[in-house]
């Protein structure tokens, strides 16, 4: 292990605590979930870490690690919590490795019933600029720089709809176009697409990210197509779309959130195409969590919830330009990867 310059791994530190301090202020509670279990996320596109479990009587059981603690929150809202939040380990096999990826990452999720995804932006502009302060002494009347570059954190910040980022950047209308005439667009601009949801993430990649790493302020990016978003609940404006939205910060996805679907027969259709679509990508097969579908059936209150990137949050507030930066101990560490 290389030395250690310590001012950064102590920003981890700070960022932490203040983050715990923010939601305790707030009347939220802190609450463990599990890590280990044997229905982890749907996501068609994520892979996940497979193991066993082994019991003392000889029986084994397939087991997985967490991608997100998502399923386990929504069951504790279920159960009567009403602001709850978590400061957690996940995992996501898989993936290249790189200034914004490691395989095991930490997570911040919050939850507040009786909520939408407006109230979870306000969270996300109340936090970050109650970390700002705590954390960064060059922080002045909502202004810090990050890589050599100034950003204004005074909110409320900008907010963006997909449609109109994509009518702007692609020139296209995203949401009428079907899987073969958005993979001809990308197709079109050199970008090899295998479906719908391919060629939305390369679009978005290559053509609206790049334009948001230019805005000196962070940005939300809103309502996404009905098929972005498998645990979000439809937009009452228009059903072709979710109330979901993410949060860039200098071009950097720094947190997800949805208005919460809680619908269980919708989230059960959702859930078997996912699935399905897992088993066509050759990911690794596993069984639904039922017990969430349940859960659903007897009532969850109308909610907002994020998950928050909390390593890139570090990165930006170390001002520094990769995740690594600031891991005590990255993957590269870890493994012989030569």
């Amino acid at each position: 292990m290389q030395s250690l310059h310590l001012q950064k791994y102590i920003v981890r530190e700070q960022v932490i605590d203040t983050i715990r301090a923010f939601f305790k202020n707030d009347g939220f509670n802190e609450v463990e979930t599990p890590l280990l279990v044997q229905s982890p996320g749907t996501e068609p596109y994520l892979e996940v870490f497979a193991t066993k479990l082994e019991l003392a009587d000889g029986r084994n059981m397939p087991g997985y690690l967490l991608t997100s603690p998502e399923y386990a929150m929504k069951k504790l809202l279920v159960a009567g919590m009403s602001k709850i939040f978590t400061i957690c380990k996940s995992f996501r096999n898989g993936e290249g490795i790189g200034p914004m990826h490691n395989h095991e990452f930490t997570i911040l999720e919050w939850y507040r019933a009786n909520a939408d995804y407006e109230d979870i932006m306000v969270d996300c502009e109340n936090l970050c600029i109650e970390v700002a302060k705590k954390v960064r002494t060059d922080f002045d009347s909502s202004y810090f720089n990050y890589l050599k570059r100034e950003f204004n954190l005074t909110p409320p910040w900008p907010k963006l709809s997909v449609t109109k980022l994509f009518e702007t950047y692609v020139g296209v209308d995203v949401d009428t176009l079907t899987s073969d005439d958005l993979i001809a667009v990308a197709t079109e601009k050199g970008l090899q697409a295998a479906d719908w949801d391919d060629a939305f993430n390369l679009l978005l990649m290559n053509f609206i990210e790049p334009e948001l790493v230019k805005m000196n302020t962070p940005v939300f990016i809103y309502d996404y197509p009905i098929q972005q978003a498998a645990l979000a609940k439809r937009s009452a404006k228009d059903d072709r779309f979710a109330e979901r939205f993410e949060l860039y910060f200098a071009g950097i996805e720094l947190a997800n959130a949805f208005s919460e679907l809680t619908d269980a027969n919708e989230q059960q259709q959702r859930f078997e195409q996912e699935l399905a679509l897992r088993k066509k990508l050759g990911k690794t097969e596993y069984k639904m969590d039922a017990a969430f579908i349940e859960a659903l059936r007897s009532g969850m209150p109308e909610s907002g919830g994020v998950a928050l990137g909390v390593d890139r949050l570090i990165m930006i507030m170390a001002n520094v330009p990769s995740i690594k930066d600031t891991l005590l101990f990255p993957i590269e560490e870890l493994f012989d990867l030569d």
